[in-house]
């Protein structure tokens, strides 16, 4: 086929919603013009024009936190179920991250193991953040070279061993490290001392309550790690990124952070932003994530955050397992695994939630696709709707509306605290590099999805 035409009345580009055609060649956005423009020789038999009204297109999400968990724990998410759901939930890339995968990726080794564990079996774009650990500070610069993003660690157990918690000795032997790669440090941004404290004081409450649980995890453990975290960031120099913020009081000293000029960026989830302490029935483990989901008040200033540009995007942080590491039958928060599972949602709850608040899809899109892609450093070819970019795009219908049932979910384990909700809008269609691999709940043709690199 020479090319294709995607038409629409609302293409959502870096510039704003126009009608218009995005043309495409080889995989590649080759413009965007009025529908009348559209090259005579796109009429021939080799061009394919699809028109798709007034069906929204957007850029292909770019999701910067997921758990792909493969290879070594498969049964809990893989490849082949994770990119499934991402092309239903309108993500065309997904950057994993090192943990709970065997070997975790904190080696090129580990890198090379995952690299064939995807080989044709992925459905959208991959790429695969390095670790830091306790003891891999002679591998941060090799894994670089190798082809990783950026980084990610810990500065708390990470609830589940072969992946290390850094201690802050071990972090500042890391830093320079870090600093000289110039890719960012993604941070599990929690301390021990507060949670520890916490729950010493809750040894006899009842972890059956999500009360138990949101006590166990106190916003001071965030906000001591995140002071700490500046702290470096100041002294080393280095690109730091906040994962999964929970605590809304932490954003004062981020704003004046980056007023100071600290290279500093921060994503929070749509849990956050649509869940809240005072809704979570006691016994819902499906609803544990670590950190917690916090208050209705403490949500409303997450939103703010996003508002004023504390909050730079919105990454899922998908984290599945298999269903009975979730407790459901016993309701135990403090033994049940904490992770959401939402890459086939993610989307909708977001326009859900964004839409009562009078954001725009723009904003959504700059949020989930943009500014994830500049984090992981593929911005030149993914998450925006420009020439030069790849085709990856979605058709969405904003105004529609669906009930969530197992069947929408698509991931290996179709377990979600989202069952049963209506949520508002739809993607119709997912297209990677111009070729369709989703479409009104099927997909199509064979997994060529790609690690994308340099």
């Amino acid at each position: 086929m020479d090319g294709q035409a995607f038409l629409s009345q609302r293409i959502l580009t870096p510039d704003g919603i126009r009608p218009g055609a995005i043309l495409v060649r080889e995989g590649k956005i080759d413009g965007i013009v009025p529908a009348h423009e559209i090259p005579a020789h796109a009429r021939v038999r080799d061009f394919e024009v699809l028109d798709f009204g007034k069906s929204a297109i957007l850029p292909g999400l770019v999701d910067s936190h997921v758990h792909i968990n493969d290879p070594g724990r498969s049964e809990w998410e893989g490849f082949e179920t994770a990119t499934r759901a991402a092309a239903a939930g309108g993500y065309t890339t997904l950057v994993d991250m090192p943990l709970n995968c065997l070997p975790p990726t904190t080696t090129v080794a580990a890198l090379t193991s995952k690299r064939k564990a995807a080989h044709h079996r992925c459905w959208v774009d991959w790429l695969a953040w390095g670790g830091v650990v306790s003891d891999n500070q002679v591998d941060i610069e090799a894994l670089a070279a190798a082809g990783v993003p950026g980084f990610k660690c810990f500065l708390i157990h990470p609830g589940i061993d072969g992946f290390t918690m850094v201690t802050e000795p071990e972090l500042r032997a890391a830093l320079p490290h870090v600093a000289r790669t110039g890719l960012p440090l993604l941070v599990h941004a929690e301390l021990s001392g507060p949670i520890d404290e916490a729950q010493q004081r809750l040894q006899n409450a009842d972890w059956r309550r999500y009360s138990t649980y949101l006590q166990s995890r106190p916003e001071e453990a965030e906000l001591t790690a995140i002071r700490l975290l500046l702290s470096l960031c100041r002294q080393y120099k280095f690109r730091l990124h906040i994962v999964h913020l929970s605590a809304s009081r932490a954003l004062a000293e981020l704003y004046a952070a980056r007023a100071e000029g600290l290279p500093v960026s921060v994503e929070t989830c749509p849990h956050y932003l649509h869940f809240c302490a005072e809704e979570i029935p006691d016994r819902a483990t499906l609803c544990k994530c670590a950190p917690p989901i916090r208050s209705r008040d403490n949500r409303e200033k997450l939103w703010q955050g996003l508002k004023d540009g504390i909050i730079d995007l919105v990454a899922t942080d998908h984290s599945p397992c298999p269903p009975a590491m979730k407790r459901l039958e016993e309701g135990n928060f403090s033994t049940a695994w904490g992770g959401i599972a939402s890459l086939s949602l993610a989307f909708p709850v977001m326009w859900t939630e964004a839409s009562r608040r009078e954001f725009a899809l723009t904003d959504l899109t700059r949020w989930m696709a943009e500014e994830p892609a500049r984090l992981a450093g593929c911005h030149a070819r993914k998450g925006r709707i420009a020439e030069g970019c790849d085709a990856d795009l979605v058709i969405f219908e904003p105004e529609a509306e669906f009930v969530v049932t197992k069947d929408c979910l698509h991931y290996r384990h179709p377990v979600s605290p989202y069952l049963g909700e209506k949520l508002r809008g739809v993607v119709k269609a997912t297209y990677l590099r111009g070729q369709c691999v989703f479409s009104s709940g099927e997909f199509l043709g064979e997994a060529g999805g790609r690690e994308v690199r340099g």
